[in-house]
């Protein structure tokens, strides 16, 4: 957060984290080539160099179909959520993956030529045609998206670009994805015509999609529902309504969203948005007495929406009350950042 920045911050989890995707990174490109020697006989045999390369570009691919799939997945089922947490040391890896790729085919079809192998790359079959399409220069113009964003993907250059530049530049990776299924429709698929192929491929990029949609639907249904007004107040109804611990998502007349948190017998409100990466804290579970952002764990005190120190991030708070019906009241005008509120004491915490 913003105490210091260091390169990594290795602790236990993470090691185990890029422990795995190391090994399983190791595990298919062995496999893969393995099996594709074991396969690729007769009719169907190609060079050491092609399945070498083949092996590389299709990890890398797979890659990023699952990293695409984490951030839906975690929204639409908790226990998806610790996989968020390094989720750029796997964008890293991927990356690392695929201009290995990049590297051997530039090293098998552009190094023999008598121009350099980039202005190779570029310059043939550059031109789209009914014939083709200049498969290569997708996965190239996807490779560069890679690296700006494995470049850029420490929180030095979210805090020097900003939440919202910073997250813009990192949304290119969808960009990046559609460049990648063109370079592999155009390309591969155009040889490798087994149904198998076509299964896989397929599938993933619906599973992609599929998931988006479903993580958006759900996102997106408090808005679907025009806040209830009260005397100005928006009226969450009960208190029971939010889970002990976690935060219940509150829409106010202009689309903000508020999270509406309980714990220890308190209720309070603060932005429900993350300052971080725009996470959704709404989402998040308290713990240690911070509303915690499940992206990335940043944590805010929910009854003044500061960072526990030595962090400064600051969000909005709301004030809240009971109703005559004991309902939750929220006032929908946000107060300025960091301001201490007066949280609900439930009837049942008061009498323990």
């Amino acid at each position: 957060m913003s105490a210091k920045f260091v390169t990594v911050q290795w602790n236990r989890k993470k090691l185990v984290y890029d422990a795995v995707l190391l090994a399983a990174v190791g595990a298919y490109i062995g496999l893969f080539t393995v099996l594709g020697h074991a396969t690729s006989t007769g009719a169907r045999s190609i060079s050491a160099q092609t399945l070498d390369m083949r092996a590389w570009g299709s990890c890398a691919y797979l890659m990023l179909v699952v990293i695409l799939c984490i951030g839906p997945l975690a929204r639409l089922d908790r226990r998806f959520s610790p996989l968020l947490y390094n989720r750029r040391h796997f964008g890293v890896l991927m990356f690392a993956v695929a201009a290995t790729h990049a590297s051997k085919v530039l090293g098998y079809y552009h190094a023999y030529g008598k121009i350099p192998q980039l202005e190779s790359l570029f310059t043939w079959d550059a031109v789209i045609t009914r014939a083709s399409l200049p498969f290569q220069l997708f996965g190239a113009a996807a490779l560069l998206v890679f690296c700006a964003m494995a470049l850029t993907s420490h929180d030095f250059w979210q805090k020097l670009l900003g939440p919202t530049g910073w997250k813009t530049l990192h949304m290119g990776v969808y960009l990046a994805f559609a460049l990648v299924v063109l370079h592999v429709a155009f390309g591969a698929l155009q040889w490798e015509t087994h149904p198998a192929f076509l299964v896989v491929f397929g599938g993933s990029v619906a599973l992609v999609g599929g998931l988006h949609v479903a993580a958006a639907r759900r996102s997106a249904a408090p808005e679907r529902t025009a806040p209830k007004l009260v005397d100005g107040w928006i009226d969450a109804g009960p208190p029971e309504r939010i889970p002990d611990t976690r935060a219940l998502p509150v829409v106010n007349p202009r689309g903000e969203r508020i999270a509406l948190v309980r714990w220890e017998g308190k209720v309070a409100a603060l932005h429900g948005v993350c300052a971080h990466q725009g996470g959704p804290l709404y989402e998040g579970k308290v713990i240690d007495g911070c509303l915690t952002c499940p992206w990335h764990g940043w944590q805010y005190k929910p009854g003044d929406g500061c960072s526990p120190p030595p962090f400064t991030e600051k969000l909005p708070t709301y004030r809240v009350k009971l109703s005559d019906e004991g309902h939750v009241l929220v006032d929908p005008t946000p107060l300025p950042d960091g301001t201490p509120t007066e949280p609900i004491v439930l009837a049942e915490a008061s009498d323990g």
